[in-house]
Parts: C-alpha cells; structure tokens; sequence
C-alpha cells in the first residue's frame, strides 16, 4: 500500500496561525489535519473561511448533517516529468470542519517520468485502499458516497468507460456529516502535502448533495495555493452543478 493519503483541507488561514505561532507548533507536519486540529496549543478546526488551501481545489457545502454527495468526472491524462508528484480527484463526506473524510476517486501520479492510473477509497484517518481495476486517462467516473445510518457509508465509484464498478461499506460513527465535498487533490504523506502532479485540467459534472445541485447549499469554492503560488484554481459552477479545476503549479 502506498504511504500517500488524502486529508482534511489546510486553510491558508490556518497554516498562517501556526506559522506565527512559534516553535511550539512549528514542528507539526502541516498535513496531517488531526494533529492540528487537536493541537493544544490552539484547539483549531480546520475550516475554510477564505477560498483557499494548501492542498484543495473544488466545492465544499458545509452545514449539514448531509446523506450523500455524487459526481461525474473524466481521468485526466498526466503530463509528467522527471519529479515525483501526485494528484486525487474525488467526492467526500466532512473533512471541512471535521478530522474525518469519507470518501473514493481517482488519481494520476507521476513516477520515472511516467504517469500512473489509480481509484481507491478512503475512510480518513484510515489508510487509502486502492482497487485493483485498471485505470486509464478518459476513463469517465461517477463517484459517491452516501451515509446509511447508524454510522454507516457506502462508497462506490464506477468507471463507465471501462465497465466496472466498485461498492464498499465502512463504519466510522464519529463522522459528523458537517460538510460535503467535489474537490482535487495533492495527496500528503506523513512529511506533509506532496507535489501536485499536472493533470491539465478536469472536469466535474453532475455534482449533487442530498440529491439536489451542490449550488443549493450556497459552497465555497476554494482554489489550492502554496504561499503566493497558485497551485490549482477552480472555475466558477455551471448549471449548479458543474466546474473544472486547471492546473497551474507543483
């Protein structure tokens, strides 16, 4: 199993917190979400209130409890060069506000100068688990997850292109359900965010919360920046229910 894995969103916000608060907080890696959260120097809950993270782009709807959130997305093709870098594109249940996420996608990593295809799911702070079908660039997805109760969920992922698809149920009953999510991703590992590999650009339709355009519940878009680098931006949503997220930077 690779030790990448996909977090809760950084804040810009919050990663300036813990930049001025000193030494006694600047030894945590700035990825793993629960160690920040609950950190005692500030009891901080990552939430993003400025549009912008460290290692998001996309939509996020907080204000739930939410059941469900789904999307369509194509695989984008990897434009690799010699440096190692990563990318995820997904649909998820918390995370924004919460030190969980529910949630299954894609990925393209770039590795030896050569791209590699994934899908996988992951009940974060649970290791990803990746499944074992083929993955390939154009590959067209429609992902969701859907809270069962009794802290239940059901992710599936389906590749329509290649004819398969993949159904798990987990049990996480902490899972506050605050917050939903269509968004890409660098992926982290314990040393903090990883290079965001370039994807070009890709594109999201059919998002739906609870059933109804993610424009419903008023999201924030949010853009993935690293300092003063914009590393991936998102567009503004179409019909309420579609957006792209273009790559721009490492």
């Amino acid at each position: 199993m690779r030790t990448i894995r996909r977090t809760t969103a950084l804040s810009a916000a919050l990663l300036a917190v813990l930049a001025s608060a000193g030494p006694a907080v600047a030894t945590v890696a700035p990825a793993v979400a629960p160690a920040l959260a609950n950190s005692t120097a500030h009891n901080l809950h990552v939430h993003l209130r400025n549009a912008s993270s460290s290692n998001w782009s996309g939509y996020a709807a907080t204000g739930g409890p939410f059941t469900s959130i789904s999307a369509s997305w194509v695989e984008p093709s990897g434009k690799c060069g010699s440096a190692t870098s990563y990318s995820s594109f997904w649909v998820g249940i918390d995370g924004d506000g919460s030190n969980s996420v529910e949630q299954t996608g894609s990925e393209v990593d770039c590795s030896g100068g050569s791209p590699q295809y994934y899908s996988w799911y992951e009940m974060y702070p649970a290791y990803p688990v990746n499944f074992s079908n083929a993955v390939r660039p154009g590959d067209h997805f429609t992902g969701s997850v859907t809270y069962l109760g009794s802290g239940k969920f059901t992710m599936k992922l389906s590749d329509t292109t290649a004819g398969w698809s993949r159904s798990v149920t987990k049990s996480y009953s902490p899972a506050k359900r605050y917050s939903v999510e269509v968004i890409a991703e660098a992926p982290s590992s314990s040393t903090g965010v990883l290079p965001l590999a370039n994807f070009g650009t890709v594109n999201f339709t059919d998002a739906l919360a609870d059933g109804k355009a993610l424009s419903t519940y008023s999201p924030t878009v949010i853009n993935m920046v690293s300092g003063s680098t914009t590393k991936a931006s998102t567009s503004a949503l179409s019909g309420g229910e579609s957006f792209s997220v273009t790559w721009k930077h490492s």
